[in-house]
């Protein structure tokens, strides 16, 4: 949901402020006004390609920053905020820190949804029928793509390991001599996961056992020696505790000497313990250097790392396997090929059959939206075709589209072949109310979703879109009163006169509203067209 958008400096907008309701909100204002420049700040901030051309003239450079509060996000809300430079180049940011447009349009700008006639809008793109009708559709839909999508990765997984098995299968005598010599050189090292890291770690202690044995030696004789350096600080501590008899304040170094006394003795411990634990073996060091020079012999021929050459001696040894099993490898792989065949043909069905069973019900509740718009006896129609097994997809197997039929009796055609502009935004309309909490998008914004309408068919839209209302967002730009009387926030876009015009955007109530209105249903803002506005505002309040 956006909660508030400030713009700069876009096409003849010097400064505006947006908040609109949760419900419904309406922008209105006379042609001309400036309405455009809202919708363009908006597709900004849900990662639309920017224009250098919406910069205002003589500007530097645009700004939009929104702040939005997701179904899932924080409860502070997210503000994003995109910038124009009158060059050409942009940036974003998503709460304060850089980010892509990319990331934009994924995290903010899957939230909104513009509906506008001439928007690339969702809905003429066939791909994205079959969302909609699952996201209707609910949970037994959702599970059958579910276990469809299950059965479509274990297909091919099988599909991946019938290939390799066919490969393995057919490798030439030379690949097979190659194998066979790979294998013979890796088994007889016998490498062991780790092994060479181990050994890394354990060889510069053993091949400097006799100085690190010296140094042990030395360093516990400065310590605990006659003289050194444990006796120095046991009579560091008896003088100190001399001159505390007379000066209680030096008491406390005493402690601190008894402190570091304690440390010196333990580190003398420790040290005498690892001498001894030191073990200068000429024959071990030896065994461990050979076997290193074997495993550094082996990452030349197969590394760079220890993996890859585990991998290449796996690899090696199904061939060599593959090729003397009698092709049991390859019916293994074909026997379980075919059988996740079968069970994602099993998943395919019971997909398509769930979609089926729930297009019926869809379609009837669209159609039944349409007739309210007074689209007549117009209908949608869900139409399923099954794809070739190649075309399969995460989607589903088939082909799903909604058809628009015009009237009774005429034949339905793809919607986007046959519906007009304003045909589309009150069918996308339609659609959206019949999804309802279920759509993933959680802000409307519909442009010119009233062109060509009046009289009954406006005061029909008006009572759709209230209805859409109570489950989403909705922004309508529109230049119905009976659309304008039924939202719960109204702007007005206006335009300043003179040599340099400026459009400006406000939050009307009380009589300016009522003036609005008035203006919409006749052009002026006599008193019976005053009347009439009030008239409208009182009953759609009631």
């Amino acid at each position: 949901m956006i909660d508030e958008l400030q713009v700069r400096d876009v096409a003849l907008i010097r400064e505006a402020s947006l908040a609109p309701s949760a419900g419904l909100t309406v922008i209105t204002g006379e042609t001309g006004a400036g309405k455009s420049a809202l919708l363009s700040s908006i597709k900004l901030l849900v990662g639309e390609r920017a224009d250098a051309g919406a910069v205002r003239e003589g500007s530097d450079g645009l700004q939009v920053t929104g702040r939005f509060f997701l179904r899932s996000g924080d409860p502070d809300g997210v503000v994003a905020e995109r910038r124009v430079g009158a060059d050409g180049r942009g940036r974003v940011k998503v709460d304060g820190r850089m980010a892509s447009v990319r990331e934009l349009a994924e995290g903010v700008g899957a939230s909104v949804d513009l509906c506008g006639q001439h928007e690339h809008q969702r809905l003429l793109q066939v791909q994205t029928h079959v969302e909609l009708l699952d996201a209707w559709a609910g949970p037994d839909v959702a599970r059958a793509l579910e276990g469809y999508r299950a059965a479509l990765d274990e297909a091919r997984r099988a599909s991946d390991e019938l290939d390799r098995a066919r490969e393995l299968s057919q490798a030439s005598a030379e690949a097979l001599d190659e194998a066979q010599f790979v294998l013979g050189r890796i088994e007889a090292v016998d490498p062991r996961e780790g092994e060479l890291e181990e050994l890394e770690e354990r060889l510069p202690k053993a091949e400097h056992a006799d100085a690190l044995m010296r140094s042990a030696h030395a360093a516990r004789r400065a310590l605990s020696a006659e003289g050194g350096a444990v006796d120095s600080i046991r009579e560091a501590i008896s003088e100190v505790e001399d001159a505390a008899r007379y000066d209680e304040g030096v008491s406390t170094h005493a402690q601190v000497l008894r402190s570091a006394l304690l440390d010196l003795e333990d580190v003398a411990s420790e040290l005498r313990d690892y001498a001894d634990g030191l073990d200068f073996d000429p024959e071990g060091l030896e065994r461990m250097q050979s076997r290193r020079a074997e495993l550094r012999g082996l990452l030349r021929s197969y590394g760079p790392g220890m993996d890859d050459v585990l991998a290449r001696r796996d690899r090696a040894r199904e061939v060599v396997e593959a090729a003397s099993d009698g092709g049991a490898a390859l019916r293994r792989a074909k026997k379980a090929a075919e059988a996740a065949e079968s069970r994602l043909g099993a998943a395919a069905d019971a997909l398509d059959a769930a979609r089926a069973a729930a297009a019926p019900a869809f379609s009837e509740q669209v159609s039944a939206q349409m007739a309210r718009l007074e689209m007549g006896t117009a209908a949608l129609e869900v139409q399923a075709s099954r794809l070739p097994r190649a075309e399969w997809s995460r989607r589903g197997p088939s082909r799903v589209e909604f058809l628009y039929r015009p009237g009774a009796g005429l034949t339905p055609r793809p919607l986007r072949r046959i519906a007009s502009g304003g045909e589309v935004s009150r069918v996308m309309l339609a659609l959206k109310v019949v999804l309802g909490e279920s759509d993933a998008a959680e802000t409307l914004v519909f442009d010119e979703v009233d062109a060509g309408v009046g009289g009954a068919t406006a005061v029909a839209l008006a009572s759709v879109l209230a209805d859409l209302a109570r489950t989403h967002q909705v922004i309508v730009v529109t230049h119905l009163a009976q659309v304008a009387v039924a939202a719960d926030t109204h702007y007005l876009v206006s335009k300043t006169q003179g040599d340099a015009p400026e459009t400006t955007l406000r939050l009307i109530e009380g009589d300016e509203r009522v003036r609005e209105v008035a203006r919409m249903l006749s052009g002026d803002t006599g008193e019976a067209s005053l009347a009439h506005a009030r008239e409208l505002l009182s009953n759609a309040k009631g």
